[in-house]
């Protein structure tokens, strides 16, 4: 019923130009990118297939918790630059972009790049807030975009967790601009203590089909940067009712619900780990994931003039994270275990590529907690199409094979035990919430 409901919604309900070149775009040549880095890893080689690029660092808001310098000098990946990356990448098969911020849309070529590119897929994570009519009706003719909305509670809770005034009702303009262009259009939510409550309901997900929203993204709120505001960690209950949440709207309802951090059996995992994804900042440097602000590698070419491909390919940092990331946990050792991730970050000598400069006594500072690795409860997915699609095309393709975690995630580390940071005050901050059920090895 629910995936006759969802054809059907496809079918009726989009642009039939926009859904083709979705299908073909992302579907096929997305596919076929994934089986292309699945082929790269059993020769050691990676490039990942999905490719996120903050090309600007300005935003009009001030979220909590934000690790971006917005506030700083604008800095942005230009026309001419994201043009080369693109191609690079498509030489390698790459089909799809994900455009991300700041704000892309304060980016003043962000319209250029995507209509440089017809035979790519983009999705641009964006606040809507300068999705006008007209920039609407451009989204629509390019056709190979999907902006991804992120809403992040009702009016009030918007406004605290936005750090403006007005935030809901300028993202619902934006939303609705979008769908009066028939753009295919998703909505987020960045899932946190003050909007769990408010978002992560079926009466929300109702309320999204009702507006002709085709798919959602329930992200988890991570306690990252100079401001990071922990007491908005979900716990791990609410990590596993997030889950189960997910697991159970894709079985009833007909729209997309994506996720990251899951394979079709519910068994965590890291996007960076398996390198089918990293991230490119707005000063061009190359990191792992967007909250390991650390790099040995630019896409600029001032002192380096190999190729896209072998300065990912031979980047010894890179492949010294997904090793680190496969070794130590199936969830996020950011969260985890930031104490192993400071000591990679020295041995490589990877540079802080913020504005502000900080970034390694951030680090340094983090108290470990708990991710999406919740070992013996695993909720497997229940509709069959996405456990198939993942079954193929979204797992760990076998880089956790062989690596015994019981001592080194954060789930099983003891809370007697010293040293997890590499201080008295660092192995006490096991204490927290998030580690209410810590075990024993």
């Amino acid at each position: 019923m629910y995936t006759l409901k969802m054809a059907r919604r496809m079918l009726l309900e989009t642009d039939k130009r926009l859904l083709w070149k979705l299908v073909w775009n992302l579907g096929v040549r997305g596919s076929l990118s994934v089986l292309r880095h699945r082929s790269r890893m059993k020769k050691g080689v990676f490039f990942p297939p999905f490719l996120y690029v903050s090309i600007i660092n300005s935003c009009n808001l001030r979220c909590q918790g934000c690790w971006v310098d917005v506030a700083h000098k604008q800095s942005t990946i230009d026309l001419p630059a994201m043009n080369r990356l693109i191609s690079e990448a498509k030489a390698q098969g790459n089909s799809f972009f994900g455009l991300v911020g700041g704000e892309p849309f304060m980016h003043p070529e962000i319209l250029e790049i995507i209509e440089a590119h017809p035979d790519c897929y983009f999705q641009v994570f964006t606040n809507g807030h300068f999705i006008t009519e007209e920039v609407a009706a451009r989204l629509h003719h390019a056709g190979n975009v999907t902006p991804l909305i992120s809403v992040e509670g009702n009016e009030i809770i918007s406004d605290e967790r936005r750090g403006r005034n007005g935030v809901f009702s300028k993202t619902l303009q934006g939303i609705q601009n979008c769908l009066k262009h028939h753009v295919m259009t998703g909505v987020c939510t960045s899932l946190a203590k003050s909007n769990i409550d408010h978002l992560l309901t079926e009466e929300w997900v109702d309320r999204l089909i009702e507006m002709g929203v085709l798919y959602t993204w329930f992200h988890v709120y991570r306690p990252m940067g100079p401001d990071a505001s922990t007491e908005l960690c979900l716990t791990p209950e609410q990590q596993r009712r997030a889950r189960q949440f997910v697991v159970d709207m894709r079985a009833k309802k007909p729209i997309v619900i994506i996720d990251a951090y899951y394979d079709g059996e519910g068994r965590a995992l890291c996007p960076a780990a398996n390198g089918i994804s990293h991230h490119i900042n707005p000063w061009g440097d190359i990191e792992p994931c967007p909250i390991v602000q650390f790099s040995r590698e630019s896409i600029h070419a001032t002192n380096d003039s190999r190729s896209l491909f072998e300065k990912f390919t031979e980047s010894k940092f890179l492949e010294g994270f997904r090793s680190l990331a496969q070794q130590t946990t199936r969830g996020c050792i950011v969260l985890e275990r930031p104490d192993l991730l400071e000591q990679l970050v020295v041995q490589h000598g990877a540079k802080d590529s913020t504005a502000r400069g900080t970034a390694l006594s951030e680090l340094r500072s983090m108290v470990p907690r708990t991710s999406q690795y919740h070992p013996g409860h695993e909720i497997p997915e229940k509709n069959f199409y996405y456990r198939l699609a993942k079954r193929f095309l979204f797992n760990d393709f076998g880089v956790y094979a062989g690596h015994d975690h019981r001592a080194t995630a954060a789930p099983f580390l003891k809370l007697a035990e010293s040293g997890v940071g590499g201080s008295a005050e660092r192995s006490a901050g096991c204490c927290s919430e998030q580690f209410v059920e810590l075990k024993a090895e």
